[in-house]
């Protein structure tokens, strides 16, 4: 059975969704994701400063099965990303939820 943190929000595509504050977001995806990718290999995330739109790639997640986009929950500005999982991008089998963390976005409409 995938682990699913009942405290998270979650996207049709399988990425998990946590409020940092009013107007950050933080999103990563779930271990359903990476179990079904198998080893990942690669990440590609977008740079701090970036614009990203709702539901429209704004990365990558390559496994030795495929690669896999990953989506923006929300539009806004990249605030941070999580430059540990490029060089160890394997943190995404292990920790999805918590060291597996790809980006935060301050969010366009937040109230």
């Amino acid at each position: 059975m995938s682990n699913i943190p009942a405290d998270l929000h979650y996207t049709e595509e399988h990425e998990w969704v946590s409020v940092v504050d009013a107007t950050t977001v933080r999103f990563g995806i779930t271990d359903h994701a990476q179990d079904a990718l198998g080893d990942i290999v690669f990440v590609s995330l977008p740079n701090v400063g970036d614009a990203v739109t709702a539901g429209t790639s704004c990365g990558e997640v390559e496994s030795t099965k495929s690669v896999s986009d990953i989506y923006a929950p929300v539009s806004g500005t990249v605030a941070a990303r999580n430059d540990a999982v490029e060089t160890a991008p394997e943190t995404l089998n292990t920790d999805p939820y918590a060291n597996g963390w790809l980006v935060d976005v301050t969010v366009d409409d937040a109230n």
